[in-house]
């Protein structure tokens, strides 16, 4: 399985301004602007690491997954919530033909932890021996920051602001996510039991 994210959060949606009140920076001078970038770069690292723990897409963009084989023939979790539409699924074969699959054999359900890819007759399009599946969607909880759960925004913040301050280089025994951080997104994280984590 690979999951590969086909379009980046735009800058114009990082909230950078918001992030250098949060950090207490000065203002009125005319080098102003001198750290946007490497502020951004810290949003992104904290957005990234929250993503990877929390398997939550925070701001929208498009993914495509691939995978060789179906887990339940009837249905199949995608591997990031929430997701806001499927918008292609096709086969591949071991010589690389692709086939489109008919948008009306399969249907997205919902779900804020495990949404799912829904066949809408007996099963799910049949992969390819030795071929695979492409499966492209678009998560995230909206397309800008204010779409973000307060919680959420918060914690990638407090995160952000840890990298800035501490410039990369952890201490040594130091924890990799803040205490405060992990409280914030806990509830976020999809628990999985019995190995079931994929249905």
């Amino acid at each position: 399985m690979m999951l590969v994210e086909q379009t980046t959060v735009p800058s114009l949606a990082l909230p950078v301004a918001e992030f250098k009140d949060h950090l207490r920076l000065g203002t009125g001078f005319a080098d102003d602007g001198v750290q946007d970038s490497v502020l951004e770069s810290y949003l992104r690292a904290s957005m990234a690491a929250i993503e990877a723990r929390t398997g939550k897409i925070l701001i929208r963009r498009a993914f495509s997954w691939t995978l060789t084989g179906w887990r339940d023939l009837g249905r199949q979790a995608l591997p990031v919530a929430p997701v806001a539409q499927v918008t292609e699924v096709k086969t591949i074969d071991r010589f690389g033909a692709e086939t489109i699959v008919d948008a009306s054999k399969y249907r997205l359900e919902p779900d804020t932890q495990r949404p799912r890819v829904v066949s809408t007759t007996l099963h799910l399009p049949l992969i390819p021996v030795h071929g695979s599946v492409e499966i492209r969607f678009e998560a995230g909880y909206g397309v800008d920051w204010q779409s973000l759960p307060a919680d959420l925004g918060q914690a990638v913040f407090l995160l952000a602001a840890h990298y800035y301050e501490n410039r990369g280089a952890l201490v040594a025994g130091e924890k990799p996510m803040p205490f405060g951080v992990s409280l914030l997104i806990d509830r976020y994280r999809t628990v999985r039991l019995f190995g079931e984590g994929a249905r």
